[in-house]
């Protein structure tokens, strides 16, 4: 399964570990109990266990992706895995996570944005609606890069290291990870960034999540949805 997000990213899923069974089963096993087919009754636990935080079940079931996203776009999404060791918080924790090496490979894909953003006026890190001289600002994005991705390939016909010629590269370059997490963990991410506040990109990247969430583990995903989502309306 694999998803075309921007211009040039996609998330790959990659591999899963359980079903929707594996939440309650884990939550069962305190009685020494199993079952093989979901029902009403699981519908009904599985919103009990999220409603009052009871979040152990849910980190059995383990999703690993590929995705490749522009690199502002990564340096938001790792502050999730960050928090493991920064933090006691236990939504932030089961990640692991492994990126190309541009030490290795060479930067050959950069983002091009199709809308110029305004910044915003009441909100320093956020952005509202579009410029008027979307030409124009374009016109010194291509120039600009242009200029980087020239001076970049110059740099490593010289014979200078990729480790080195990349430090004149800009934040939209293409790069890939493999990112494995909880369930309990994704939906910490999809809280945080599909949300109107998200910075666009990423929260493009959330939606792509969430849609193969909805397929792979369509009962707890939903569950856990509506219980969160009226726990924001409070």
């Amino acid at each position: 399964m694999k998803k075309k997000v921007l211009d040039k990213g996609f998330v790959e899923l990659i591999d899963y570990i359980g079903s929707d069974l594996t939440v309650v089963n884990s939550a069962r096993v305190s009685f020494g109990k199993q079952k093989g087919t979901f029902d009403e009754r699981d519908r009904i636990l599985v919103k009990f266990l999220a409603e009052n935080k009871h979040y152990s079940p849910f980190r059995h079931l383990i999703v690993q992706f590929h995705i490749k996203a522009p690199e502002f776009v990564m340096r938001q999404w790792y502050k999730h895995v960050v928090g493991i060791e920064t933090s006691s918080s236990y939504p932030t924790k089961d990640h692991a996570w492994n990126e190309i090496s541009r030490r290795y490979v060479p930067v050959t894909d950069f983002y091009y944005p199709t809308n110029w953003r305004r910044q915003s006026e009441d909100n320093r890190q956020a952005s509202e609606g579009s410029i008027e001289n979307q030409e124009e600002a374009n016109k010194v994005f291509l120039n600009t890069l242009d200029i980087i991705k020239s001076s970049y390939e110059k740099l490593l016909s010289l014979g200078i290291a990729k480790e080195q010629a990349r430090i004149i590269l800009p934040l939209n370059q293409y790069t890939e990870i493999y990112w494995t997490a909880s369930f309990q963990a994704i939906m910490n991410f999809l809280d945080l960034r599909d949300d109107p506040h998200a910075q666009w990109e990423i929260r493009e990247y959330a939606l792509v999540i969430k849609d193969i969430m909805l397929e792979i583990y369509p009962e707890t995903t939903k569950i856990w949805f509506e219980v969160h989502d009226n726990i924001k309306k409070k």
